[in-house]
């Protein structure tokens, strides 16, 4: 052997001379034999004939089941042949080509994924943004001609795991691109006051649909679940000026708001006033009227009778009359033929203040 020839005085490549006593190495050739033996042992036909059959269905069987799959509740199944798209498959057990013919992708389609804009959040779509970048992206040109600052978020999560990964690329700094268009257009067509106050809902519900429509224009498999205003301001270089203005509308909406409420309150009054004004207007000359016709009546009656009867007529109006004049004052008689010619004297005063008594 070469090695006996070494001037290692007689010892083996291990060191040990021929009959010294150590550990020996394996011998190649009795591994071999013994791995033999064993599937001889396994299979006692050989690798002839049936054996080598069993053996080669074993292993088909074995790379036919690389094919099954099974996708959860929160997945859809993304079937790739050759590392081309060919299927979307939902919850539960299936099956595609062996590997390497096909593979699947399994991404999780119920978690709601968020991204920021005008702020520094989480995602692939804030990482390396520098402060400026976060001033650019927040302010924008309102619909008169102002500057507001908006921070925003929009929520969104794969409706279509196939398009999703095959038909956009860098899919959140795509909805996070179109976001930002939207929004700005939006913004552009609105004013400044209605963006600060009551403007927002209809903002944010605007800005969804059109973010919508934008990608499924792309065919991005993606579904906006809601967009929604953190924070629209003014710039800070204007804000107390902006707030100056702020209350003197407050004031303005607070006055308008007094003398409605004051008109409301004033007008119903007068209205009913005169009403009743005109309602007593109408009775007192329905009441005129009805006696004015008594009286004409009365008098026509009184004529009537006194062209029948001129002398009892003049006497009963004589004595009506005077029981209206008498009625109710003190009245003394005197009897004139009680007298003997001369005038009697009578103090009246005293015979008042008696009777008074």
């Amino acid at each position: 052997m070469p090695w006996q020839n070494n001037p290692g005085g007689g010892r083996n490549p291990w060191g040990q001379g021929p009959g010294g006593g150590g550990q020996q190495p394996p011998n190649l050739d009795d591994l071999i034999r013994k791995g033999q033996e064993q599937l001889k042992g396994a299979f006692p036909g050989g690798f002839g004939g049936k054996g080598l059959v069993i053996i080669i269905a074993l292993v088909l069987l074995g790379w036919l089941a690389t094919g099954l799959y099974r996708v959860d509740q929160n997945e859809q199944g993304v079937v790739l042949r050759f590392g081309k798209w060919v299927e979307t498959t939902g919850p539960g057990l299936h099956y595609h080509l062996p590997v390497p013919i096909e593979s699947v992708l399994t991404p999780k389609v119920t978690v709601v994924n968020r991204v920021d804009i005008g702020f520094a959040g989480d995602g692939p779509a804030r990482r390396g943004q520098r402060l400026s970048d976060f001033n650019r992206e927040r302010s924008m040109l309102t619909g008169d001609e102002n500057i507001a600052e908006l921070e925003y978020s929009v929520f969104w999560q794969i409706k279509d795991a196939g398009k999703f990964l095959f038909n956009i690329q860098y899919q959140e700094l795509t909805i996070k691109a179109v976001a930002e268009s939207v929004m700005r257009e939006i913004i552009g067509q609105t004013p400044l006051q209605s963006a600060l106050t009551e403007g927002r809902a209809e903002i944010e519900q605007k800005a969804l649909e059109k973010i919508q429509t934008v990608l499924d224009s792309y065919d991005s498999g993606v579904y906006i679940r809601e967009v929604k205003l953190s924070e629209v301001d003014p710039p800070a270089s204007v804000v107390d000026a902006f707030r100056d203005v702020q209350a003197a509308q407050a004031d303005k909406e607070r006055l308008q708001n007094e003398a409605e409420a004051y008109q409301n309150d004033i007008i119903p009054r007068a209205r009913g006033e005169a009403a009743k004004m005109l309602q007593e207007a109408e009775a007192y000359r329905e009441q005129v009227i009805a006696r004015a016709d008594g009286e004409a009546s009365r008098f026509l009656a009184v004529y009537e009778a006194y062209k029948q009867a001129k002398d009892v007529t003049r006497q009963r109006i004589y004595l009506e009359t005077m029981e209206q004049i008498l009625k109710g004052m003190s009245k003394i008689i005197v009897d004139d033929k009680a007298g003997t010619g001369v005038v009697p004297y009578l103090p009246l005063p005293e015979v008042q203040k008696r009777r008074g008594e």
